[in-house]
């Protein structure tokens, strides 16, 4: 039996190629839009992919069914609730599909969205009826649940999960695998999600809070408390998904600094993927800090980039206006007028004119505010959840995301110092509201509010503030 999980470390998407060497035939579940690994994979193992199967229509990333399909010939296989309009063959539950010694058998799990269904992976070579591991797509993570509010009424959507989970997965015995379709990170899941690869049935039944409220208005009650904001592309997504099989793959083409300048005049998104320290040091005028090189870009891009609008990306050199036009095509940002051939080094050669952001540490925050609070107002970028946990007296509270001009309550002209939880989503905030005309924003590191609150220095909660 061939088995493996195939990552999308970016957007935290897990996909699986499942097979038989002996057979030569194999399928994949759940691809990713660059394809290239499973062709490799394929090779490797001397096998076919000859089917394609999707756990559900998906919200957060652009499937590479299409693209998949175009390359092998295979099969597109997704539940009939799905009601998608490309070519494929839909099932409903306990349809089965063997691949030589391996089957795979349909567990219908309705919740994250309609057509959810899960995969029982079942080695006939060692047990014919017992499966060995679950594909728990998006209903079942390590170390936390789906989210019930992409496809349908969000109270509908929890109690569907509830069901799916204590009807379908948590009868399954204890040692089967569970193997998801995101890990951390992901926008599909709460805070819970672990970064590990798998688990067991038995250990997350155990381990995992929200399997461990029995009761259903509970359970929904809890589900709904802990929901992040949306992904704000979703639908458009979604009808990617659902739409025309896609298999070309979006280009960036090259762009000289004199170009760039005439895209950032007619306002195109200029995204500068380097480090944020890079993009403190020196930056393109009303370009954006969207770093390439740590978990969540796409996500942060999908929050940014208006549909209308042309993209243009900034990193050090042309490899990385090549992986950034990658990156976004798995979320759906296509529209890209392209990357600085050269990268920041070229705008620099050319003596053109950049800015700065300064840099402070969270320790060199307080002692500022502890001197003078006065001195500088602090923005806080965080979601709702975090800021409602406890934040810096007399901040003000717009999450990075919902910045399209200065927040309300910050005064453009005197020092905005950006706060986040660690540093990372401070430097997108940071350079938003310089972008829309902060005169000196300032981005706070190495740490954010929970390391302010470990340090016992003063910190502002809903209730305090009620009572």
């Amino acid at each position: 039996m061939i088995f493996r999980q195939v990552t999308h470390d970016d957007l935290g998407c897990a996909s699986y190629l499942v097979g038989d060497d002996k057979a030569g035939v194999a399928a994949v579940i759940d691809p990713k839009f660059d394809i290239e690994e499973y062709l490799a994979l394929a090779r490797f193992f001397g096998v076919s992919i000859e089917n394609i199967l999707e756990t559900h229509n998906h919200a957060d990333h652009v499937s590479g069914h299409g693209r998949l399909a175009a390359a092998t010939g295979a099969t597109i296989h997704i539940h009939t609730e799905a009601g998608a309009e490309y070519d494929h063959e839909p099932f409903e539950d306990g349809w089965e599909l063997e691949l030589g010694g391996v089957r795979i058998r349909a567990v219908h799990t309705p919740g994250h969205r309609p057509e959810h269904t899960a995969f029982l992976l079942i080695d006939t070579e060692r047990g014919d009826e017992t499966p060995w591991a679950v594909l728990s797509g998006d209903s079942l993570f390590v170390g936390d649940v789906a989210r019930p509010d992409l496809a349908i009424e969000k109270e509908d959507g929890a109690r569907g999960i509830f069901r799916s989970l204590h009807e379908q997965l948590l009868v399954l015995p204890g040692e089967v695998e569970v193997w998801p379709g995101h890990l951390g990170g992901s926008m599909c899941g709460g805070p819970g999600m672990d970064l590990k690869t798998s688990s067991t049935i038995g250990f997350e039944r155990t381990h995992t809070e929200a399997l461990g409220i029995e009761n259903e208005d509970e359970f929904v009650k809890q589900a709904l408390a802990g929901l992040g904001p949306q992904p704000p592309n979703f639908e458009n997504i979604v009808a990617l998904n659902l739409g025309k099989l896609r298999s070309e793959r979006t280009e960036a083409h090259p762009l000289a600094a004199r170009q760039v300048e005439q895209y950032r005049a007619g306002g195109a998104l200029l995204v500068d993927v380097r480090t944020e320290l890079q993009f403190d040091d020196a930056h393109v005028p009303g370009s954006i800090s969207n770093t390439m090189l740590r978990a969540g870009f796409g996500s942060k891009l999908a929050w940014l980039a208006d549909s209308a609008q042309d993209v243009v990306f900034i990193g050090r050199d042309d490899a990385d206006g090549h992986r950034a036009a990658e990156l976004a095509a798995a979320v759906g940002v296509t529209r890209l007028a392209g990357y600085l051939h050269g990268g920041m080094t070229a705008w620099r050669e050319e003596k053109r004119p950049v800015d700065a952001t300064e840099r402070i540490t969270i320790d060199e925050l307080h002692e500022r505010w502890e001197a003078d609070p006065d001195s500088l107002q602090v923005l806080d970028v965080r979601e709702q959840t975090e800021w409602d946990a406890g934040h810096i007296p007399g901040a003000v509270h717009t999450p990075y995301h919902d910045i399209s001009e200065i927040p309300k309550g910050l005064d453009a002209d005197r020092p905005v110092a950006v706060v986040c939880g660690s540093g990372q989503r401070a430097a997108v905030g940071a350079s938003l509201i310089q972008r829309h005309g902060a005169s000196k924003a300032i981005h706070v590191v190495e740490g954010g509010v929970p390391k302010w609150k470990r340090n016992g220095w003063d910190i502002e909660e809903p209730a305090a503030t009620a009572a």
